[in-house]
């Protein structure tokens, strides 16, 4: 397997609010490492992209998912519980980002075994700041194990 420091790196944006998803995105982008986001509009299609990226063997695994608790269809917490029940998605880390700032949000989101509860940021300096720290930890700090998607 090679270095997934070498590759880009791939972010699944679970998103809900479009306003949001885009400044998101384009802050990572627009970082001087090489990533990939791909945006979801709620935690349906979030699941069913994670689902055919198991199955299809071109589709670069996700090395992060940043997922907006706050879903029109299926609850945040259900996708983490969904993830997280799975025996290949369970190593795959989650960020949870929140407007609201509701400890019993973030105490759920945690017991579901996220990895992070971050704000959801509300300026542009903010997105910048929010894909700056998020890279700087997951991609430059963190060991992550390796998902074996076969």
């Amino acid at each position: 397997m090679s270095d997934p420091r070498s590759e880009p790196f791939e972010i699944l944006l679970v998103g809900a609010d479009p306003n949001d998803d885009h400044p998101i995105r384009d802050a990572f982008e627009n970082l001087p490492i090489d990533s990939c986001v791909t945006v979801t509009d709620d935690a349906t299609a979030g699941l069913a992209e994670l689902e055919r990226r198991q199955t299809d063997e071109t589709a670069p695994f996700p090395a992060l998912v940043l997922l907006d608790i706050d879903q029109p269809s299926v609850d945040g917490h259900e996708f983490l519980k969904t993830v997280k029940a799975d025996p290949v998605l369970v190593r795959l880390p989650v960020i949870v980002l929140t407007a609201a700032d509701d400890p019993a949000t973030v105490r759920e989101s945690y017991e579901l075994a996220a990895n992070a509860s971050l704000s959801k940021p509300s300026s542009p300096d903010e997105f910048d700041s929010l894909a700056e720290t998020v890279a700087s930890f997951w991609f430059e700090q963190v060991l992550l194990p390796p998902i074996d998607t076969s």
